[in-house]
Formats: structure tokens, sequence, C-alpha cells
């Protein structure tokens, strides 16, 4: 089991644009320190690809939390995008989404919107959703135990949808992997990337998996988490208090195998899907 020295905690987004005030970036040391918030490098927030460079020069040994889907369904069809590419791995598959968005700061619109189109949810003109509904099978094991609702990556209706930051998060992960191990893709290093889900985080911070949204329940979140409380006061929103959560929650799940080894995770599921870190 790699000993990590710094957690990392990713609240994402994939809006359009270069600068994104939905991107929140947390950083808990070991020990029981309250995880701490990086500012943005400039006015405006986070740029998508200014992360991935931070990431990459962060020294140490690193374990970062990023709340995005790491790939698309595959198990349930026996590929991605049926009928129109073939990658049969993840990586692969980030490849050719690197290939097909010309979108600024790694956005995915121009993907999600060309050949790919037709995979696609967009609203009623494209028919009943039922049909796009795929899930990857950790989604469909959270759903089932009661974990909640996990989204498809194939709907990109509502403030729920996760298809935007996904898509843009695999160009992210096309250009960290090598430099980072991304679980469970690659078998776990000293650096590595996992995906994760923040309800999931917030629950295992003793919660409903409900936003967070004031300095009380953020505290309350972080005890049980075994970190001191967030110092300062001060008004946050829930992109930072997500964030500041995974960061905490990765340091004090990290070191225990049953996250490493869940039960429905198969070598082919590790290839194709990946495992969402902190679900069983």
């Amino acid at each position: 089991m790699p000993e990590f020295d710094c957690f990392v905690g990713v609240d994402w987004s994939g809006a359009k644009g270069v600068r994104h005030k939905g991107i929140a970036v947390a950083v808990a040391e070991t020990g029981a320190d309250a995880p701490r918030l990086v500012p943005p490098p400039a006015r405006g927030g986070w740029a998508r690809a200014e992360v991935a460079e931070w990431l990459l020069a962060l020294p140490g040994k690193v374990l970062a939390g990023f709340d995005f889907s790491f790939a698309p369904p595959f198990v349930d069809k026996g590929a991605y995008l049926p009928g129109l590419e073939t990658a049969d791995t993840a990586p692969a598959f980030w490849r050719h989404v690197e290939a097909h968005a010309g979108d600024a700061d790694y956005g995915a619109l121009g993907f999600m919107t060309g050949a790919a189109r037709p995979y696609f949810w967009m609203g009623a003109a494209d028919g009943p959703k039922a049909p796009f509904m795929r899930f990857r099978q950790c989604e469909m094991a959270f759903n089932a135990r009661g974990g909640g609702k996990a989204a498809t990556l194939f709907d990109c209706v509502g403030a729920a949808q996760v298809a935007k930051a996904s898509f843009a998060g695999m160009r992210v992960l096309n250009r960290l992997r090598g430099e980072f191990a991304v679980w469970p893709f690659d078998p776990r290093a000293e650096r590595t990337v996992v995906e994760i889900y923040g309800r999931a985080m917030l629950r295992h911070a003793g919660g409903r998996g409900l936003k967070i949204r004031d300095g009380a329940a953020l505290d309350t979140a972080l005890a049980a988490l075994g970190s001191a409380p967030f110092p300062g006061g001060g008004q946050l929103d829930d992109n930072q208090t997500d964030a500041i959560v995974i960061a905490a929650a990765l340091r004090h799940l990290h070191a225990d195998p049953r996250w490493w080894q869940p039960p429905g995770l198969t070598d082919k599921i590790a290839k194709t899907e990946g495992w969402t870190f902190g679900i069983g």
C-alpha cells in the first residue's frame, strides 16, 4: 500500500469557457489538520488545464480524487459507443475523446455534439430518455444498495447531469496518465488519481449525502473523518465544501484495503469502466 503524504480533492466542472467558478481544489496533508483550499491562480476561477498542470507539479506521494466519471458504461453492450468507435479500454477511449474534441480548456462539447451526438439525450427532441439511460456496474451497485441515484453519462439535461464534466475530465486523465496512475485502470502507485462521488464521500462523513453550505456542518463532517475543524470560518460555497470533504475522506479511507478491492470490481470492469473509490 503506497504511503501517500498529500491528499487532493477536486470538485469539477464541464462548463463552457476557460475559467470555472464551479471548480474547487483542496489539499490535506498527513495528520489531522483540516484540509486547506487552494486558491485559483487568477480571478474568475480555475481553468481545467491549470488544475492538471498544478497537480503534475505537486511534489510528493499524492492521492487525488476527481468528482467525475472516468469512463462510460461498457459491460452492458460490450462497447462504449456501439457502432462508432472500437476502444476496449478506458485509456484508449480517452484518446478517442481527445482526438475528437477541439474545445478550449479540455472542454468536450465538440465531441458530444459531433459524431457521438446520437448517443446523448439532450432533450425531448431526442425522443424518450429511457434508451439513453446506460449505467456502469459501479453505478448500478451504488443505486441498488440505496446510495442514491447516480446519474448516467448520456443524460445532458438538468443541474444534476454529469456528462459535460465527465467527458472533459477524460481529456484531463489523458494528460495526467503516465505521471499519475489512474486507478483502477492502472495499479495504484505513489502518485494516483481516483474517481470519487461527492455524495458518497459526504455519506462517509456521517451525513445523508446532502450538500454542505455552512461551517458548522462542515466541521461535523470533518470530525467524522478524523479531521480538525476548518479554520477561519467565512462563507464557503458547496463546491469548496465538497473539495474539502473529498480531501479529508481520501486521507481517512485510503489505508483501508476494502476500498481498493471492492467485491464487484472484476478485471474486465477495471479495464473498461473503472470504479468509484469509496463505494463497496
